[in-house]
């Protein structure tokens, strides 16, 4: 095992199985008392054949055959014991790693989950975690119990022959080559094997949820056959790790009948030549052919191990992964709700390149209704994410109230936020947990509350379970126009004095984006309330529109003086009004 793995291992005991200590102790000695019971069999064989079968004394026969029945039921009591422990201990493991892998990923940057596929991760989450629990039981299993009961019976061998004994040892370490060798090559497989498992499930997840379009473009076939080709790489990729972890079992077989030959021709002479006695050559023959299996399993700890650790390196390779996006030292929580909000020469960019905010400054007052219109690219929903701090600017300063927002506690500024966007997210989850999502404390009459203004109640009411129907994933039972009115109705009930429109009717029919309007209206009275809008009409009334342009700000004022001003809104506006004129002429 190279440096890095047996680092990786060390990591492993420190942080997640040291803290079992206890049970683990009992579990080795578990296996201490079952290594000593199947060593007491071969040990015993030698009295028996070597006086009661000589003497033929029934009574000291029968007084042996309950000796090895104890010895099987203590076996067999001690065995159970020592499962339970390890199984037991290596499910809590897993769910220990599995917890801190979840709370650390929900706490990553969203620049994190825009480089990381979601099937990925839930690869990482589920398929490699229980490698690692198999790997820690299995390793601790085999260096406890196998070693052990291993150790007991090569005591039991040296005991009756010590020259004999040494020559059988000879040929077992001959099993370690092979074992280097194959595990070398299983970690490279078990590597492969991840990797692909972690794209196969992105892709199925990114096939399901688009399914509407698969079906929809006839895409069927296509994708069965895609599927398929990427199965198909899986089963050659887990079919080489089958032929390695495979192959260790015949040479282990081959090893253990060279060993076993070799004591039958050499004690053989030494009983024929009255040397050692015939109870002597059975009882080291019993204890090598009870230690064979141990061994066995020992040789193959190498494979399991090396599973283990490639799944070890990829979860804790998420582990691993900073936090850019964290609380200042001592973080200011404001004292009074967010009233100013201004970006001051502010430049950003997702990844080293072309800026998408070039020098943007602008402020927002307490109350108003500011909009941010332009182009796809423009750097509109850029905006969004800086204010809600889902990353930091990287020249220049926001400021919430005057302060750096680098410097607010994050959660205190999340908390002042409410947010609509075109494609809102709903969880599997009743109508009630969707709308009670941001504020866990909230009574059936503020969640009713809150889908009246929204305009939601009345279709919430009439389905089958009222407010504990339950939407589908993604709300997929739901019409896009009820999904934007359970989303309203959820940012009213968190009752945050910001408001964050994202293009919040732009995929909306006629008459869904006359509810949707109204319900907005709700929304934003007495907030302050920005808007990032494709449909122009629906800004008019803002108090200032600002117009980006390659995340520039190329003009600011009303729809009025826009309109006058005869530039880029402009434009954009008459764009807008003659599509509108074709669609009533079609």
């Amino acid at each position: 095992m190279g440096k890095g793995s047996s680092n990786l291992s060390n990591r492993l005991f420190k942080e997640h199985v040291r803290k079992y200590v206890k049970q683990l102790v009992m579990a080795v000695l578990c296996m201490v008392i079952s290594a000593a019971a199947t060593a007491a069999f071969p040990y015993f064989l030698k009295p028996a054949f070597d006086y009661i079968f000589e003497v033929n004394d029934k009574y000291n026969l029968i007084f042996f055959c309950i000796c090895i029945f104890a010895s099987f039921v203590i076996k067999g009591i001690a065995s159970f014991f020592e499962s339970l422990i390890m199984q037991c201990v290596g499910q809590r493991i897993v769910f220990d790693i599995q917890e801190r892998l979840f709370a650390h990923i929900v706490s990553l940057d969203m620049k994190f989950f825009n480089n990381n596929h979601s099937g990925d991760l839930m690869s990482r989450f589920s398929n490699d975690t229980a490698l690692m629990r198999n790997a820690v039981s299995t390793t601790i299993i085999c260096i406890g119990r196998d070693a052990l009961t291993f150790i007991s019976l090569a005591a039991v061998m040296f005991y009756r022959d010590a020259v004999l004994a040494g020559f059988a040892f000879i040929v077992f370490p001959l099993l370690i080559i092979p074992v280097v060798i194959f595990g070398r090559k299983m970690k490279n497989f078990v590597k492969k094997t991840q990797e692909n498992l972690g794209a196969f499930s992105g892709n199925l997840a990114q096939i399901f949820q688009g399914i509407m379009v698969v079906k929809a473009y006839c895409a069927e076939q296509k994708e069965i056959e895609n599927v398929k080709q990427k199965i198909e790489k899986l089963y050659k990729l887990t079919q080489n790790s089958i032929k390695v972890r495979s192959i260790l079992h015949p040479i282990a077989e081959c090893v253990a009948g060279i060993a076993i030959i070799f004591v039958l021709i050499y004690g053989g002479l030494q009983v024929i030549s009255d040397k050692k006695t015939a109870g002597d050559l059975i009882s080291f023959l019993g204890a090598l052919i009870f230690a064979y299996e141990p061994l066995r399993r020992l040789t193959q700890l190498s494979a399991n191990l090396q599973e283990g650790l490639a799944a070890a390196n990829r979860v804790f390779h998420i582990i691993d992964t900073n936090i850019e996006i964290k609380n200042a030292e001592n973080a200011l929580v404001l004292n009074k709700p967010i009233e100013t909000i201004e970006f001051k020469d502010v430049c950003f960019s997702y990844s080293a390149g072309k800026n998408i905010l070039n020098n943007v400054s602008f402020k927002i007052e307490k109350g108003q209704t500011v909009a941010f219109v332009g182009k796809s690219g423009a750097g509109k929903s850029t905006i969004f994410n800086l204010i809600l701090r889902f990353f930091d600017a990287n020249l220049g300063k926001i400021l919430l109230n005057g302060s750096d927002i680098r410097q607010i506690d994050i959660k205190n500024l999340r908390s002042q936020i409410a947010v609509v966007t075109q494609d809102n997210i709903l969880f599997d989850l009743s109508f009630f947990d969707n709308i009670a999502y941001g504020k866990d404390s909230a009574s059936y009459d503020e969640v009713v509350g809150a889908a009246n203004l929204a305009m939601a109640d009345e279709f919430i009411s009439s389905s089958k379970n009222c407010y504990e129907t339950i939407v589908g994933e993604n709300g997929v039972l739901l019409s896009g126009g009820q999904k934007q009115r359970v989303a309203i109705a959820r940012a009213l009930l968190k009752n945050a004095p910001i408001i964050l429109l994202d293009e919040a009717t732009s995929s909306l029919d006629t008459n869904s984006e006359k509810f949707v309007q109204k319900a907005m209206d709700e929304v934003m009275k007495n907030r302050t309330t920005i808007i990032i809008a494709h449909r122009l009409s629906s800004v008019i009334n803002a108090d200032i529109i600002y117009v980006l342009d390659a995340g520039e700000i190329k003009e600011q004022g009303t729809h009025d003086q826009l309109l006058a001003a005869k530039s880029l809104y402009a434009a954009l506006w008459n764009a807008q009004m003659n599509e509108k004129k074709s669609e009533k002429l079609i």
